[in-house]
């Protein structure tokens, strides 16, 4: 009789596979109220990766980082109208406090422009004070009626920046930098996803901003996911909260400002990008243990080494865990590393020290075979690079395989619908086309140039549309 799979295999039933592999791999659990989510050590050893290598990105751009509440006074939300259109269906307010109804109730921070804008026109005076970098990581509350674990949760955790600058080039480049240089770098070198940049039509534009650009992914089953974002807001919130500063001139100036943010959804990204029918694929410069050596049996000559060689991989860099649990059957401890998707197991048995050798397991490209355990020290930094290198190949082999170039809209829906995306002119499809896109749960990602490249403007000659269905 054959043996039942460990996940629902994705062929059958992706959005199962999705369910089986968070909670297999012990990634998160729903939470006590709908649409949150209890982030387990794992998951959350994933997100402290992820936080280290964008905090270390967005410091290099001068951005410092502070909090801000997460109760924000209810009045604030009606200064910028279209701000407060956008988020309105997704406010979480509270109204009473220590046993009283408040006097003004307070919405739950969805996004935190109103209160930071609020507190940038006490802090910005003077054309000394720009430009003004700030972020901030924190958690967030958005009343999701169709929640996901990692892809949409009425809280979830993320990095929001916010700046201020003297002229409208300044905050349009700072924004842009942002966008390529802080997340795309991140998310190709250190993801190994391959992402397409682009700008985002008026319709998709956050609540507020004069312009968005993203980065939308390709995942497994061919929807998109958006990954990251960075907002320019031109001077719509400086005129909502008066911030001015004094020009070397001697004139009263608005700033012009950005924001931008990734949140926990990039761990989702994460599962369902490089995620097989045996659990999560990690990329080696993201993983929190990037070897794991193994004790196949309780021997103490065999405990003894896999100890020492866990010290030596750690002197050499390596993020390594040794796994010494022998009374719990070797089998069952492989297949809860594969499915944590931990890039490289190295198991020993008392045959293997015998040979001074250990089966090396590769988790990304799969198969195993036996190395010198002298090498190994050496030799994981190029195997760690090939997996890295690989992860990102198949992504973008995944994207360009499923990616049509089309020239109606019929043709746009056709190739969404059969699980790909398509590229079609925006001059040809324009805002009516993207509205009868949206009858089919088909929207534009974003728009591109000919050439790859962000527009300038949505309305740029030869701009092509990105359209997919999307998470």
């Amino acid at each position: 009789m054959a043996k039942a799979p460990v996940l629902t295999p994705r062929a059958d039933d992706f959005p199962r596979w999705y369910q089986d592999l968070i909670n297999k791999a012990e990634l998160a659990d729903n939470g006590p109220v709908r649409g949150t989510m209890v982030i387990r050590p794992y998951g959350y050893g994933l997100w402290e990766r992820m936080q280290a290598e964008m905090d270390a990105r967005i410091k290099e751009t001068g951005t410092q980082n502070a909090y801000f509440p997460l109760l924000i006074p209810q009045s604030y939300l009606t200064r910028e109208a279209d701000h407060v259109e956008g988020f309105a269906p997704e406010l979480a307010v509270v109204t009473h406090g220590g046993g009283k109804e408040l006097e003004e109730p307070a919405v739950v921070r969805p996004t935190s422009e109103m209160i930071i804008n609020d507190y940038f026109s006490k802090w910005v005076q003077s054309y000394r004070d720009l430009p003004l970098l700030i972020n901030q990581w924190a958690n967030v509350v958005r009343w999701e009626l169709r929640p996901r674990l990692f892809l949409r949760t009425t809280e979830f955790l993320w990095q929001e920046g916010h700046t201020a600058h003297a002229t409208y080039e300044e905050a349009r480049d700072f924004a842009a930098h942002i966008h390529r240089r802080v997340y795309e770098d991140f998310m190709v070198n250190v993801l190994a996803m391959d992402v397409v940049p682009g700008r985002k039509t008026v319709k998709e534009r956050f609540a507020g901003a004069v312009n968005t650009l993203t980065l939308e992914g390709m995942m497994g089953d061919g929807k998109a996911l958006q990954m990251a974002t960075s907002h320019e807001l031109g001077q719509n919130f400086a005129k909502a909260f008066n911030t001015q500063y004094l020009s070397k001139d001697g004139r009263q100036e608005l700033v012009w400002q950005t924001s931008w943010g990734s949140t926990t959804r990039m761990i989702g990204a994460l599962v369902m990008m490089h995620g097989d029918d045996n659990g999560l694929r990690v990329p080696p410069r993201l993983a929190q243990i990037q070897a794991v050596v193994l004790a196949i049996k309780g021997d103490e000559a065999v405990l003894a080494k896999v100890r020492e060689l866990g010290d030596r991989l750690k002197a050499a860099g390596v993020r390594v865990h040794v796994d010494d649990r022998t009374d719990i059957p070797f089998g069952r401890r492989a297949v809860d590393w594969e499915l944590k998707g931990v890039p490289v197991r190295i198991e020993i048995d008392p045959r293997d020290l015998e040979n001074g050798t250990a089966m090396l397991a590769r988790r990304i490209p799969g198969g195993k075979e036996p190395v010198s355990l002298d090498a190994l020290v050496s030799l994981l930094p190029k195997v760690f690079e090939e997996d890295q290198a690989l992860l990102l190949k198949q992504s973008r082999e995944r994207r360009e395989s499923r990616t049509s170039e089309v020239a109606t809209i019929d043709e746009a829906v056709e190739a969404a619908a059969a699980g790909g995306w398509a590229r079609i002119p925006w001059a040809v499809l324009g805002e009516e086309g993207e509205a009868k896109l949206a009858e089919h749960a088909v929207t534009v990602r974003c728009l591109v140039a000919e050439d790859g490249s962000v527009p300038d403007a949505d309305d740029t000659p030869g701009n092509v549309a990105v359209v997919a269905r999307a998470y």
